[in-house]
């Protein structure tokens, strides 16, 4: 069974300071880190045990490369039906088998292929929608108890990016709250040197962790808040159709055409029922045919 070389694309985001020195993104960073690579090295034996005249071991000589996660999802689904034999539907036709599953409904095979991207230049507003997405993905985010200080950053909504005075204001806001957590964190880290029982702790790291999951009570929904969030075919493909909509928010929008564009780059046979569309803002959004699948 042949492979296609794995592609890892990512979209990079520029960084920005303020007159200050305070750090912001106006825009997504997105980094595919890892996806699921099947390996049919020890399959060989599981399809000699069968009947010879059934010809299973036929089904690892087909010498079409396959997109790895389009590869892992149409074994997964041929296996249901013991579909091996030199009858079934070869790799060459792997895009009709695949619009067949997607049209009849049948999304569970998509599930066995993983995706892990990086996100930053994104927002504690923007998680907080990501994250309610629980089925089928997993979530490690940057804590704002442990971190913070040097790298404390902000992003900038797209809306305040096309107006001079509330961009101005964004910028005398977060010049503002980068000065009073830091006020509030040294504050803290005075009290807690004169023995301040809520902020006291043995340990150094604890200690810091006091300080600033009190001092974060000043930080606006713009501080930035990267994620590595790992999700599988399916579960990505609900979030684009939710979230890469006209009904949602321009940040989260643009964050997940990014996610979209990666995703389709290294498995588009799993996103032919996409087709992305261009809103008057000058954004864009995703529809699909399926969006349940």
């Amino acid at each position: 069974m042949k492979i296609k070389k794995t592609f890892y694309p990512s979209y990079h985001a520029k960084v920005y300071q303020t007159k200050n020195g305070t750090s912001y993104l106006k825009d997504a960073g997105v980094v595919l880190l890892a996806q699921s690579i099947p390996n049919y090295a020890g399959l060989n034996k599981f399809l000699q045990g069968f009947d010879k005249n059934l010809n299973f071991s036929d089904y690892l000589k087909d010498k079409v490369k396959l997109d790895p996660a389009i590869s892992l999802t149409k074994f997964a689904g041929q296996t249901c039906y013991m579909s091996f034999s030199p009858k079934r539907t070869l790799n060459k036709d792997a895009d009709r088998y695949l619009t067949n599953i997607i049209s009849s409904g049948h999304g569970s095979v998509l599930e066995h292929a993983n995706f892990t991207f990086l996100l930053y230049g994104i927002s504690r507003s923007l998680t907080h929608e990501l994250v309610r997405h629980r089925a089928g993905m997993a979530y490690s985010q940057e804590s704002q108890r442990y971190v913070g200080g040097p790298v404390l950053r902000f992003v900038e909504r797209p809306e305040f990016q096309k107006d001079k005075i509330l961009h101005k204001k964004f910028e005398e806001r977060i010049d503002r709250v980068a000065q009073e957590y830091e006020g509030y964190a040294d504050r803290l880290g005075d009290l807690q040197k004169q023995g301040l029982e809520i902020v006291s702790g043995e340990k150094v790291t604890d200690q810091r962790k006091k300080i600033r999951q009190a001092a974060r009570a000043v930080l606006t929904n713009e501080t930035e808040a990267v994620i590595v969030t790992t999700g599988n075919l399916r579960a990505w493909r609900h979030i684009i159709a939710m979230r890469a909509s006209d009904h949602a928010e321009i940040e989260i929008r643009k964050a997940m055409y990014k996610i979209f564009i990666c995703l389709r780059k290294v498995c588009p046979l799993a996103f032919a029922d996409f087709k992305a569309l261009d809103l008057a803002d000058g954004t864009k959004v995703v529809k699909s045919d399926y969006p349940k699948v």
